[in-house]
């Protein structure tokens, strides 16, 4: 089921790519997002195919050697992807969303030779805000840039960094100690090979083990004047200008997992008898089926409409937040039922209902917690 409402009708190219990426993605990323899950093992070893399919350069320009996709046509190649391999897909996204702030911000010689390399397996890129202490609190971050000749030296350390391994590309918001604490903050573009990089895998996690999350420390590294993004004090505008986008894209993420919950949901129901007859022909049982298809439902409306209001160069916080709130409850609420309607044998690994109930439950946390995006919502209608 696509992303996009029945009644729309998109281009013979478009949907093309949306089914491509489909079927890309049910054919060689399945199998592997359920190696990783088991492993701990990282998508990077997907990322020469993923440039070979262009889905690394998604919102890069054409003339710069990207697909230049309208952002309703990524979110629905993203959640195509998400359906077979969440991690996948969140690697493509936040690596496209540092891409997209390079678009909008960077002029000059750096822009075509940024961007042109983007979509390539070897120009990774990481969004990294977050600190021990500066999650939701954006502007509390310690990381420090201090203005040398030629450019910065950075110290400090940042976490939760998805793709943050095996990146070549760093986009690190930093404070400057000699400017105002309410101005402060800029936004470097860090290559991860400078010296005194040093990057840390962090293990253990619930769900979405195959998207690189990775703590991140800075021992006075050297960043060039001119990897410098927006103004000097224009940090915070940089990185939170890339969160309503981002927020739409773990939104479309949310809807890939609820589908692939649902569709196992249902093939389950039909093929499991009890007391003589499928048991998806118990009430109990068709109404979890429902529901989860209704909310399914819901959730790629707001998804849509969010990632159109985009398109038409909106910036409609309140509908990305409600996207993002919505779709990520929804498919918790829905990988539990998958879970439930599955009994013991959704309770163990080799059942995939049994992955991507943890999968989901991440949705709910990064671009901005269900919470955050509540206050945003409050926030934005509460204007006078």
């Amino acid at each position: 089921m696509a992303l996009f409402p029945s009644h729309v009708a998109l281009g013979d190219d478009h949907m093309a790519l949306v089914q491509a990426a489909r079927d890309f993605a049910r054919g060689e990323l399945l199998a592997m997002d359920r190696r990783w899950d088991e492993d701990e093992s990282s998508a990077i070893e997907a990322l020469p195919a993923l440039a070979e399919m262009g889905l690394l350069g998604l919102l890069v320009p054409e003339a710069l050697n990207g697909l230049g996709c309208s952002y309703s046509i990524y979110a629905a190649i993203l959640h195509e992807i998400a359906v077979f391999s969440p991690s996948s897909c969140v690697t493509i996204a936040v690596h496209s969303m540092v891409g997209d702030i390079l678009n909008r911000y960077v002029q000059g010689s750096n822009r075509k030779e940024w961007l042109a390399a983007w979509g390539t397996a070897e120009s990774l890129g990481a969004f990294a805000l977050s600190e021990a202490g500066a999650g939701s609190d954006a502007a509390g971050v310690k990381t420090t840039a201090l203005k040398a000749h030629g450019g910065y030296v950075v110290n400090g350390e940042k976490m939760w960094i998805t793709n943050g391994l095996n990146c070549r590309w760093l986009l690190t918001l930093a404070r400057r100690p000699e400017i105002n604490e309410g101005r402060g903050l800029c936004a470097l573009l860090v290559d991860a090979r400078s010296p005194g990089i040093e990057q840390t895998k962090i293990r253990g996690k619930m769900g979405i083990r195959g998207s690189e999350t990775a703590v991140v420390h800075y021992a006075d590294v050297f960043v060039p004047e001119d990897h410098l993004i927006g103004e000097p004090d224009q940090g915070l505008e940089v990185f939170l200008s890339s969160l309503n986008e981002g927020r739409v894209g773990i939104a479309a993420q949310a809807t890939g997992i609820a589908e692939a919950c649902l569709t196992e949901m249902v093939s389950y129901a039909r093929q499991r008898e009890q007391f003589g007859k499928p048991i998806g022909k118990f009430q109990g049982v068709a109404d979890m089926i429902a529901s989860s298809a209704v909310e399914l439902e819901a959730s790629k409306g707001l998804v849509w409409r969010a990632a159109c209001r985009i398109d038409l160069g909106d910036t409609d916080r309140t509908a990305s937040s409600m996207a993002k709130a919505y779709a990520s409850e929804a498919a918790n609420r829905i990988a539990y039922r998958a879970v439930q309607v599955h009994g013991g044998t959704g309770y163990v690994h080799e059942c995939r209902v049994e992955q991507l109930y943890r999968d989901a439950r991440v949705t709910t946390i990064y671009e901005g917690t269900s919470e955050i995006q509540r206050i945003v919502i409050a926030r934005e209608l509460n204007r006078v």
